[in-house]
């Protein structure tokens, strides 16, 4: 297992006290944990309070005003609107804030990649709607079909920590897509389905106040202060103009820049750091911390700033103003006879499970669209059976869609019950799959089949051996064994394939991911087996600078290869191999495969020579696989 052992010859990793900080995976997923219980809790304790002796209290106090003025202009909203109308502009805010960063630089970046869930997410709001419709056709009821269809982000990402599939980073990849497209969804069905008695003079007020909005990226200093003022000013025009005022956290969202970190912003603030290293003083911490702000995108910089006071703060105290529905024996016996709750439980449970199910199944059967490695229909259909935990947004339209109490109730009734069903048809969903097709030993086979159209293949790439390695370019022990393949490869000759793939142990090398990344980027220009070698040889001396020279050290268009290092394409190319790798359950590098066996033990020459020759000999008819495309082969 590759360690950071000085006795070995491997300087210790950079900044490792500063890896205390960093947030692992585990630390996420608790996180997840944390915000889905933590607003189940507040949720139980709006239920709790609306039907305890003092539920008088709930409605009385949420019902209180506050009165706002400036000089004869004043504005009265409810201590529940005010958590509607005025928190949720910063839930809203930051979806809006994620829905960009995905479409610019995130997972919607590569089309293709994102065909499947994008179309699952559409169809798993058209479902449910025309479900809702088919129960409620007529009537006031019908207009509240908009509550079916906008599956609760924070929920999902905790119900699949709680009972998800062992090995769901790729299912968790998968429905984060899904929600996206989700909320785009529900944002604009809110926009144009749920406005109503349009005022002219404020929207137009708002529309220029959007103007000035995507004007301020061009503010040389400032731009913070403008937002916040203009952001407000676009609350109060739309609350004016009868338009939602949280879209307008939307609005704001999708005009502020979402950019992956620039070079030269990256390098000043290296050099307004050495500089503060070398002598501290506060003019040189200003500017160093002023550079590494400013070296993200403002994007980034608000997401990192908002999303905790979001998931710990905001939804937390909107359940409290909106989950406290009254179950004594009236609202009960209601809504178990009211097409309204019937129409939203069937919505939201059987809507969702079969749009997305069904869209996904229909894709692949069509053949275009793929579902990720480790990523089968079992588990889509886990997944899709969670997303019917509609609560946030739900609740959220339920306000705005019914305005009779009675009626709010029995669809508060109707979506508590459903997110239930749908948090325990998940989980049945995924212990009975599990149970009838077991995942794999874990990292005992390759999770993968190897695919010369995108896999690094050296030799013939029909040979009948095949050797895939798991690898990591500052790891030593990688390095080291680049030996040990060349003497394998010239044995075998033209019978063995050999196929790199990528494991970045990043925890222990702090240059890891980028310089896969680098790897990836030369790939693009028919050089991964040239330029891998060279940063092997150079493990001590992997910064950035450092692999642009060595990419103009074997002749790559250098521009090209420093944008494509950052490029979308590259990132997921990287990350699928990780992903790859987690399924698996790797740790350590190398991990070699024989066919698609992992290998144990030395792997020194003549034990993988011996393991192969093995293989050979138990596979005389086998055939480690064809293909065609462009991968890269040498």
């Amino acid at each position: 297992m590759s360690t950071p052992d000085v006795s070995e010859g491997r300087r210790p990793p950079r900044f490792p006290s500063l890896r205390r900080f960093l947030p692992s995976r585990t630390g996420i997923a608790n996180s997840e944990k944390t915000a889905a219980a933590l607003l189940l809790l507040f949720t139980v304790a709006a239920i709790v309070w609306a039907n305890s002796p003092w539920a008088d209290t709930y409605q009385e106090f949420w019902g209180a005003t506050v009165d706002l003025r400036v000089g004869d202009v004043s504005l009265e909203l409810t201590f529940r609107e005010l958590v509607n109308d005025a928190l949720m502009a910063f839930f809203f805010f930051t979806v809006g804030l994620e829905v960009k960063h995905e479409f610019v630089v995130g997972e919607l970046t590569d089309r293709s990649r994102a065909l499947v869930p994008v179309v699952a997410a559409v169809a798993g709001l058209l479902v449910p709607a025309g479900i809702f419709l088919l129960i409620n056709p007529t009537g006031e009821n019908a207009h509240a079909w908009g509550v079916v269809i906008s599956t609760d982000t924070a929920f999902l990402v905790g119900a699949l920590a709680l009972v998800g599939p062992k090995f769901p980073a790729r299912l968790r990849v998968f429905l984060l897509t899904l929600a996206v497209v989700d909320d785009i969804g529900a944002l604009a069905a809110i926009a144009i389905f749920y406005t109503d008695n349009l005022q002219l003079t404020p929207m137009i007020v708002a529309v220029c106040l959007l103007a000035l909005i995507a004007l301020v990226r061009y503010l040389p200093v400032g731009s913070g202060p403008a937002y916040t003022i203009l952001a407000v000013a676009l609350w109060f025009a739309l609350y004016a103009a009868h338009i939602h005022p949280t879209l307008a956290g939307v609005a704001v969202a999708l005009l502020i820049p979402a950019y992956p970190p620039r070079r030269s912003a990256v390098e000043r603030s290296l050099e307004l750091a050495q500089a503060f290293r070398q002598s501290p003083n506060p003019s040189y911490a200003q500017a160093a911390t002023k550079g590494l702000r400013d070296s993200l995108s403002i994007n980034d910089r608000l997401q990192a700033a908002y999303a905790p006071y979001i998931t710990f703060l905001v939804l937390p105290i909107f359940a409290l103003a909106n989950a406290g529905v009254r179950l004594d024996e009236a609202t009960l016996s209601a809504a178990l006879t009211s097409p309204l709750s019937w129409g939203i439980v069937a919505g939201l449970v059987l809507g969702k499970f079969i749009g997305i199910t069904g869209a996904t199944l229909g894709l692949r059967a069509l053949g275009l669209g793929t579902l990720a490695p480790g990523l089968n229909l079992s588990r889509v259909a886990g997944g899709a059976a969670l997303s019917g935990i509609g609560f946030t947004i739900a609740l959220f339209i339920v306000e705005i869609a019914i305005p009779d109490p009675e009626l709010q109730d029995e669809a508060r009734v109707g979506v508590l019950t459903a997110s239930v069903i749908a948090l325990i048809l998940g989980w049945a969903i995924f212990r009975i799959t599990d149970r009838l097709n077991p995942p794999m030993a874990i990292g005992g086979t390759l999770a993968r089949p190897v695919d010369p159209a995108r896999d690094h293949i050296r030799g013939n790439q029909d040979a009948p051996l095949t050797l895939v390695e798991y690898g990591d370019f500052e790891c030593p022990f990688c390095s080291r064994a680049t030996g040990t393949i060349d003497e394998v490869r010239e044995h075998f000759g033209s019978e063995l394939r050999y196929v790199w793939r990528h494991l970045p142990l990043d925890r222990v090398h702090p240059h890891a991911i980028e310089s896969a990344r680098a790897s990836e980027a030369a790939a693009l220009q028919g050089k991964f087996f040239e330029f891998a070698p060279v940063m092997f040889a150079n493990q001590d001396h992997l910064e950035f600078d450092d692999l642009v020279r060595y990419a103009a050290g074997v002749g790559l268009d250098v521009d090209r290869f420093i944008d494509d290092m950052r490029s979308a394409r590259v990132v997921n190319r990287v990350q699928d191999d990780v992903l790859d790798a987690e399924f698996m359950d790797l740790h350590s590098t190398p991990t070699f495969f024989i066919g698609e066996a992992r290998h144990h033990g030395p792997y020194d020459a003549p034990v993988l020579i011996r393991a192969l020759t093995d293989f050979r000999e138990r596979n005389d008819d086998g055939e480690a696989g064809t293909g065609t495309g462009t991968g890269t082969i040498v």
